[in-house]
């Protein structure tokens, strides 16, 4: 007799088995540090879109600064931040087809819900001046990330470096008619327009 499983069983099983094959999800390693992405990541590198996503991250790494930092217990961002952002907005506008995450983070002085309340208000001044560039802000996602979880230096004390915004690639935006048609290649190797001063951006 021929024993026949529901197909959700099946695909629960076959879930199961390629779960074990790894001792990780596959793509757990694009946009690390938020959240249930593993899942969607899985999506991804089956069809293709994951390797270029993380292609594209890199080239964002490499061509322009991705991090900013903060004043003690701030959100505001000052001038040199502002001269990054405007560096990082400039290369998001050139891809419209892709999605970015910013995460908040905060040094190790302070309780770690009001940290958390912090990071998430620096992210949200990170996408909001994007968005007053003209960035679309359904393409952007501001997400936190304690600094007892993720510091650039492991102290307890002042840390200026721990206190930053990080920018990230976080995939493509699904309605967009290239993404569409699976081109992903052309949109992470599209010729990169760099603005006046190299794309170091102007004064504001």
């Amino acid at each position: 007799m021929t024993l026949r499983l529901p197909r959700l069983c099946l695909s629960v099983l076959a879930a199961i088995a390629l779960a074990g094959c790894t001792d990780a999800p596959l793509g757990s390693d694009l946009d690390e540090g938020s959240f249930g992405n593993p899942t969607m990541n899985n999506v991804m590198i089956h069809n293709g879109e994951l390797s270029f996503a993380q292609e594209l991250g890199r080239r964002f790494a490499e061509e322009v600064p991705t991090t900013i930092n903060f004043e003690f217990n701030s959100a505001v961002l000052d001038q040199e931040a502002r001269a990054i952002l405007r560096q990082q907005a400039h290369f998001i506008q050139n891809f419209p087809e892709v999605r970015f995450t910013v995460y908040g983070h905060t040094d190790l002085v302070g309780t770690q819900a009001y940290n958390q309340r912090l990071g998430l208000r620096r992210a949200h001044a990170v996408v909001d001046f994007f968005v007053a560039q003209g960035i679309d802000r359904s393409r952007l996602d501001a997400l936190v990330s304690l600094g007892e979880t993720q510091p650039v230096v492991a102290t307890e004390a002042r840390e200026r470096r721990n206190r930053r915004t990080v920018t990230e690639v976080t995939g493509f935006v699904q309605d967009n008619p290239m993404v569409l048609d699976g081109q992903y290649a052309r949109i992470v190797y599209r010729t990169y327009a760099a603005g006046p001063g190299g794309g170091s951006g102007g004064g504001e």
